[in-house]
């Protein structure tokens, strides 16, 4: 099937939020659902990810009258660090608890841990009823490095190469291939940058990560060309300034930083992500209203937001 389409499920960084003055923004922290060439992937975990199980759930009863006839429900998860804004949808992710689910998740930790065992520490256990091991579905759960790729063929299960030349990789006309590199610009371990290729599209999913002075060098080489750059703009300029509350050093982009990346990688479009917990709507709408003149290639992230690539 020979789509691309983006939606957004949760915007927020930090911590989900709900009140009537975040309607028009949402108030879940990251997600965003990825439908690309017949795949499901999901780009973070955030409270988000709530919503997307709920609808895979209600389309799984709907496929077969008895649970042997239903379509199983099949996804990756790709995720970019494990801050608890970007995790914590996991573990009310209602697939999770049907036997035929199939679940492949993708991230990657330190040298020292896995992020089986960190997710298990996490979210599971003492902070919640189930053990990881208690989970009904098929959850596979893979550590992987900037060397490696992820290609998703059609009607098969994520293969792993490692990365030598990426002409090299076999990749074929109908597959998706998923590259990624961390990026430094995120306290503590960092944070992983992913881009999703197929059919000449790609997207660059680049959260949690602050700017440097004169841009992200390693960010504009690997987001070069891309038709859609999500970024970080979790702060206005005068935030990340604030001489008595000063972001510095956090590991998040203000919105001009946001559209320096953008300019250096010449991205197609640009979404700002990750608005900070405290800008309702009427703060999100000025925000938007001052790159209104740019609306075309820069726009604000909502929930619900639809992009289609292809």
């Amino acid at each position: 099937m020979s789509e691309f389409k983006v939606k957004f499920r949760g915007v927020r960084g930090s911590y989900p939020i709900a009140k009537r003055e975040y309607l028009n923004y949402g108030g879940n922290t990251s997600c965003v659902e990825v439908r690309v060439g017949g795949h499901l992937i999901v780009l973070d975990a955030g409270t988000g990810l709530i919503d997307v199980g709920n609808e895979l759930l209600r389309d799984y009863i709907a496929s077969g009258v008895k649970p042997e006839e239903r379509t199983p429900v099949k996804a990756t998860v790709l995720l970019s660090h494990i801050h608890l804004d970007h995790i914590q949808g996991f573990t009310f992710f209602r697939p999770l608890h049907i036997p035929s689910t199939i679940l492949n998740v993708f991230g990657n930790v330190n040298y020292n841990e896995t992020l089986s065992d960190e997710l298990a520490g996490l979210l599971f256990g003492k902070s919640f009823p189930l053990d990881l091991g208690d989970i009904a579905g098929n959850l596979n759960i893979h550590d992987i490095n900037e060397t490696e790729a992820i290609i998703l063929r059609h009607g098969e299960s994520s293969i792993i190469r490692r990365i030598e030349k990426e002409e090299d990789l076999n990749v074929g006309e109908d597959d998706v291939l998923i590259t990624c590199y961390r990026s430094y610009a995120h306290p503590q371990e960092g944070v992983f940058i992913y881009k999703i290729s197929y059919k000449g599209k790609s997207l660059v999913y680049a959260t949690d990560k602050e700017s440097y002075h004169g841009g992200d060098k390693k960010l504009t080489n690997f987001a070069r060309g891309c038709n859609l750059l999500i970024h970080d703009a979790q702060y206005t300029t005068e935030d990340y300034l604030n001489p008595y509350t000063p972001k510095q050093g956090y590991g998040h982009s203000t919105f001009e930083m946001a559209i320096e990346s953008q300019n250096q990688a010449s991205a197609e479009k640009l979404v700002f992500f990750h608005f900070d917990p405290e800008y309702d709507d009427e703060k999100l709408d000025s925000i938007k209203e001052q790159y209104k003149p740019v609306a075309d290639k820069a726009i604000l992230a909502y929930e619900g937001l639809e992009i289609n690539l292809l």
